[in-house]
């Protein structure tokens, strides 16, 4: 295992332990660089899901342990969540496997694959002490600050749900955070396609069961300690996490 991978297992396992500084040395210089260090942390859990996106155009994505997945009115303690981010996304539920082929999967057959569409938030922590402060690849390495998932009830008929004109509201405490409407990153599906065609290939593909993150709508937002996050959306229904004191 590499140098960096060994340290943000470490953190994963003990919090104290998190990264404040990495000498030029072990930060990731190309994103391949990136993966195989994640690809390293992810063998020590079992994969509950993913996330995708594209920052900068360039299609990225990590696995997810299915330990920080958890259903709606979630609690988790403030203590032990230093960052407490919180991001509402849009995500799908495999209901049938893709592993990896030597024929592309169509777009159709994707479509086939995802039985349910679910309001989720994304928890973000990190396994550096302040994540700003490293660079796109060492975050890379990191799964994105992935912490956990809090997914909201999911719907079958999800192809009749217009993305581009879905609403959607981030409330903390009651109170609006951040809102917008339509999806903010182009094609959904394009995106999903490409993380079972290329993206997840190398962990065996996506699998029924897991869960499959689309990127932020509400941008990613700090909450404090004690603080009750819905993601609102408006066809979907909404997502509760709550950080306890």
């Amino acid at each position: 295992m590499s140098d960096l991978a060994t340290l943000l297992l470490a953190a994963r396992q003990d919090p104290s332990k998190r990264i404040a500084t990495l000498p030029d040395a072990l930060k990731p210089k190309t994103i391949a660089e990136a993966l195989v260090v994640q690809h390293e942390v992810a063998k020590s859990f079992a994969i509950g899901g993913w996330k995708v996106g594209a920052p900068g155009g360039t299609k990225m994505c990590g696995a997810l342990p299915a330990a920080g997945i958890e259903a709606s009115g979630a609690v988790q303690p403030a203590a032990t969540r230093p960052l407490r981010i919180v991001e509402s996304e849009v995500a799908f539920r495999l209901g049938s496997s893709l592993p990896p082929r030597g024929t592309p999967y169509s777009r159709a057959e994707v479509i086939a694959a995802l039985a349910t569409m679910h309001p989720v938030i994304e928890v973000c922590e990190s396994r550096y002490v302040e994540p700003n402060d490293f660079d796109l690849l060492c975050q890379l390495a990191d799964t994105q600050s992935h912490g956990g998932l809090v997914y909201g009830p999911g719907k079958a008929d999800w192809q009749g749900v217009d993305l581009s004109q879905e609403h959607c509201k981030q409330l903390v405490n009651g109170e609006l955070n951040a809102e917008r409407t339509g999806y903010p990153f182009g094609d959904i599906l394009d995106l999903v396609s490409w993380l079972a065609n290329e993206g997840s290939v190398w962990a065996g593909g996506l699998q029924a069961g897991q869960f499959v993150t689309c990127g932020s709508w509400s941008g990613a937002n700090r909450v404090p300690a004690g603080a009750e996050v819905r993601a609102v959306f408006a066809s979907l229904g909404e997502a509760v996490i709550r950080y306890a004191v």
